[in-house]
Formats: structure tokens, C-alpha cells, sequence
């Protein structure tokens, strides 16, 4: 599924969505859609606008008010393993689209409608929509954000010294509990424990203030660099994830195990 960088990046599109008059949407994919019946999600948001785009860690939603200018629902949108998220211009400029989520769907592949599962058309004939192949997103109304931990890019170095340092758990196992913190996916986390030179199955609780200060500063670059490149993708160590491949940095050969339940890379030398 999408990690912190890739949903920051759809967040970003949705954010060209922002205060245009709703006219109509086509909620009527009842799986993407669920729990909601088709015209469910129209009902509740045609007329209206939307006027802020929010993230926490993977989780995106946007804010809403309705046609007379009160406080409206919140729509949680989900990407699910492939989801992107196509937001278009107005009438008047048509050759402008915005696309944010897989890097790996192009501009052509969007244009099939059978996979667009969901879309809301604005009164300047501009329209947002979710393009989802897979069919593993999911689009409703007042989504449940608060089992979540603190956004991973935002987190305070207090905060992170305790929710990561206090645990027992692998580090990587840590790293990936969303209820800990929000936001780090399989791909970041091999990425930022390489890049800080750290075993995922180090205890956390093990490393010491110095080194939990550390790990924060580098999961922060890491997603900086990441969402500035479009995706986590984008990371040193990702393209070596794979059999017989060497570290990049130190030429030791990588090694594949489970962490957490996920399939995990490491440097066999520098994060014994």
C-alpha cells in the first residue's frame, strides 16, 4: 500500500480540489464506496465544497462544508496498493491534470473510465477522481483516524523517543505499528534503518537517546527526499532489495528475512 511520501503527494493534488462548487458525484461502486450505498456520498456533499486537505501518516480526508456555508462531513480518502488520486481544471483549461498516488500508473493508463471508481465533478466542468485498478481503495464518509499515532513527518523528538524507545518489540516491527506512529511502510522503514545503520530486529527499547535521535533525523530526510521525488521508491537502498544484490555502501550482500511480519532487507554487515 501507499507509505507517508505517496499520500502527501495525492494530498497535494487534492488540494487543487479545494473550494470548487460540487455539482455532482458518481459514488455508485458500492465496493469502493462501502459502507455507503450509491448516492449516499452524493447526497451528503453535492452543493458543497471542500476546503481542506488532510493527511495523517497514510490516512488522507478532506473537510467539507455544505451548499448553505455550515460545517459538512468529512471524506476519507483511500488509495489502497495502486490508487491515484487525478484532479482536472476547469473548462476553460482543459490540458491541465494533476496526478498523485502509484508512480507507477501513467497519464495513459488514467484514461480508462472503467477504472475510475469514484468521481466528483465541480461546477467550472473540472472534476476529482480516484483511478484504482486494483480495486483496493475506498472512498467514505467520516473516516476513523484516531487509533492512529502522530504523523511520522511531524513527530516531536519527545514523543518519538517514547513510543519508539519504550517497546520491546523489533525495531522494525516497531517502526511499522501505525498505532505508534503513523505513516511507515515496509519500503521507508529498510530505507531509514539502513540509512542509520540499524538492525530491524534490534529490540527498540535497546537503543539509547543518542540513537533515537538519530533514527527521528533520518526518517524525517527520508521522507523529505522521498516525497520531493515522488515516492519512496525514490530510496538508496530499495533498488538492492533483491537477491544477490551487494550494499551499495560498503559492498557486504544484502540479506532477506521477516520483521514484523514483512519481508525485510539488510546490509549483512553494517546492521548485524
Amino acid at each position: 500500500m501507499p507509505e507517508l511520501p505517496e499520500v502527501e503527494n495525492a494530498r497535494q493534488v487534492v488540494e487543487k480540489a479545494l473550494g470548487r462548487v460540487i455539482v455532482s458525484i458518481d459514488d455508485t461502486d458500492s465496493f469502493e464506496c462501502r459502507p455507503h450505498m450509491p448516492g449516499d456520498i452524493a447526497h451528503a456533499l453535492k452543493g458543497g465544497k471542500l476546503t481542506e486537505a488532510c493527511r495523517r501518516g497514510k490516512a488522507m480526508w478532506c473537510e467539507t462544508v455544505t451548499a448553505d456555508g455550515s460545517s459538512g462531513p468529512t471524506l476519507g480518502i483511500h488509495l489502497g496498493m495502486g490508487g491515484r488520486v487525478i484532479v482536472t481544471a476547469p473548462d476553460s483549461d482543459r490540458t491541465s491534470q494533476y496526478g498523485g498516488g502509484d508512480p507507477h500508473v501513467g497519464e495513459r493508463d488514467t484514461d480508462k473510465p472503467e477504472w475510475t471508481r469514484f468521481a466528483m465533478t465541480f461546477e467550472d466542468g473540472g472534476q476529482l477522481r480516484l483511478f484504482d485498478k486494483r480495486r483496493l481503495g475506498r472512498v467514505r464518509l467520516e473516516p476513523d483516524i484516531d487509533a492512529l499515532g502522530p504523523d511520522a513527518a511531524e513527530i516531536t523528538r519527545d514523543d518519538f523517543r517514547h513510543r519508539i524507545g519504550s517497546s520491546g518489540a523489533p525495531l522494525k516491527a516497531r517502526l511499522l505499528d501505525q498505532a505508534a506512529i503513523a505513516g511507515v511502510g515496509n519500503l521507508l522503514a529498510d530505507e531509514v534503518l539502513w540509512q542509520s545503520e540499524q538492525s530491524p530486529s534490534r529490540r527498540a527499547k535497546t537503543l539509547t537517546t543518542e540513537e533515537l535521535d538519530e533514527l527521528r533525523v533520518v526518517l524525517r530526510r527520508a521522507i523529505r527526499s522521498a516525497i520531493k521525488k515522488g515516492g519512496v521508491h525514490t530510496g538508496e537502498i530499495i533498488p538492492f532489495r533483491k537477491a544477490d544484490a551487494a550494499c551499495p555502501r560498503c559492498g557486504a550482500p544484502m540479506t532477506r528475512g521477516t520483521v514484523g511480519g514483512r519481508t525485510t532487507w539488510w546490509c549483512s554487515r553494517e546492521q548485524s
